[in-house]
């Protein structure tokens, strides 16, 4: 494999290399600079590899990564034996002159079961949440996940004695937000239409089941989505 470098040359030296190389250099006098095409014998695999050492990680979604890595810090402390778990739940009451079931009203989309639990929503978040904090900031994104958050908290303390915590409500706001995002006045998106028959309809069905899922959690969320995807504003692209 062969690479192709071009270089820019003086006159002189260029028509004096082309002389003595011509069956390898093609050289282009204009004015009284030359461009000079060489074949060199490298791979392409050393200067790909040279091109990917330069490039730079890119923390290109801070609300979206930051909210994976307090997620994962939390749940790497319980396996260490420190579980504030407690602190990232909500349970099936409040005590309104406690501020800790207030912080735990937003807290509890932070804290997981265990490792399954958190890589099930971390795949949907990482692959979703990139795509809408370009579309809407990461301040609108915040909003979004705080409010979704305040929403499904409340609410699962008006409804249920059980406790919720998880971001899975977090993630179905994200689902149904993403099935919208190039929404048009006056249209419905067709994406949209699907992604409620098929995600939330497995909700609805899985509620009358006897699991360990909030599946409450995740409808509300996906409700989020929804008022969001129809009311926000987009940041505009350009």
């Amino acid at each position: 494999m062969y690479y192709i470098s071009t270089r820019i040359l003086p006159l002189h030296a260029a028509v004096a290399r082309c002389r003595c190389t011509l069956p390898l250099h093609v050289a282009v006098a204009r004015r009284r600079c030359t461009l000079l095409i060489e074949v060199r014998h490298k791979p392409l695999n050393y200067y790909l590899l040279q091109t990917i050492m330069l490039m730079k990680i890119q923390y290109n979604a801070p609300v979206v990564l930051t909210f994976a890595f307090i997620c994962t810090f939390l749940v790497a402390l319980q396996g260490m034996g420190i579980n504030l778990m407690p602190l990232f739940s909500v349970s099936g009451t409040m005590d309104v002159t406690n501020p800790l079931d207030f912080f735990r009203l937003f807290s509890h989309v932070l804290g997981h079961g265990d490792w399954g639990h958190l890589l099930n929503n971390l795949t949907f978040i990482l692959l979703l949440g990139p795509i809408l904090e370009e579309k809407y900031g990461s301040s609108g994104l915040l909003m979004m996940m705080f409010i979704t958050a305040f929403v499904t908290g409340v609410l699962n303390i008006f409804f249920f004695s059980s406790g919720l915590l998880g971001a899975s409500g977090i993630v179905f706001m994200m689902i149904l937000l993403s099935s919208i995002v190039n929404l048009q006045r006056g249209r419905i998106p067709l994406t949209f239409v699907l992604v409620v028959v098929l995600f939330l309809g497995k909700e609805f069905i899985s509620m009358f089941q006897n699991n360990n899922i909030s599946e409450f959690a995740h409808i509300i969320g996906g409700i989020c989505g929804a008022v969001f995807g129809f009311n926000f504003r987009r940041r505009p692209t350009y």
